[in-house]
């Protein structure tokens, strides 16, 4: 008797225990999804506060009156633009030109090619730089695929064009900027995604 009541005990506190465990690896668990989720607004907020990689908006004072815009093209000014890309996860991400020359003031279009190499939807997310940091309060963006996330289809092949001008305040002394994507997986939204893709 004293032997049984002994393996129950053992068995009771081995369930405590095992129950213990299991709360702290949900807990865990719970901790990195939330962590995962809370990854690119954290991101954006550090880039702010830091003024790297900085998450350009849409220039809305373009073709507004509330915004005065220099609309002429400086042709006495050439300016080379280097693009750059990076991809995170299981992207391909290039840009088709490696360089322009552009005038400060005139509308120039740039396309970049991504790939999704999974045979899975994904959703992903450009975020831009700019060197030198100070070109980027000058480098005005029209249209941009970094303005939103983006799906991506099992193996799609996208190309995604960016429409840009140099604003013709732009110091004398900077004569290169280097725009450079990172285009990375956005890990939290892809179960959504996929649920998307299987609907359709």
């Amino acid at each position: 008797m004293p032997q049984q009541q002994d393996r129950q005990v053992e068995l009771v506190q081995t369930r405590k225990l095992n129950l213990h465990m299991s709360a702290k690896l949900i807990l865990i668990a719970v901790l990195m999804f939330g962590f995962g989720y809370a990854l690119i607004p954290m991101y954006k907020k550090i880039c702010e506060i830091t003024g790297i990689n900085i998450l350009t908006p849409k220039d809305v004072t373009v073709g507004t009156t509330n915004g005065v815009v220099n609309t002429q093209i400086d042709k006495t000014r050439t300016i080379t633009i280097e693009f750059d890309a990076n991809a995170h996860g299981p992207l391909r991400f290039r840009p088709t030109h490696s360089s322009l020359q552009v005038h400060p003031g005139e509308m120039t279009q740039i396309v970049y090619e991504v790939v999704n190499q999974q045979a899975r939807s994904i959703a992903a997310q450009a975020i831009p730089s700019y060197a030198p940091q100070q070109a980027a309060s000058y480098f005005k963006k029209l249209e941009c695929f970094c303005f939103k996330q983006q799906t991506l289809a099992p193996n799609e092949a996208k190309q995604m064009p960016v429409m840009f001008y140099i604003d013709p305040m732009l110091p004398k002394d900077v004569k290169t900027i280097t725009l450079s994507y990172t285009f990375f997986e956005v890990s939290g939204l892809n179960k959504e995604v996929v649920k998307e893709s299987v609907k359709n």
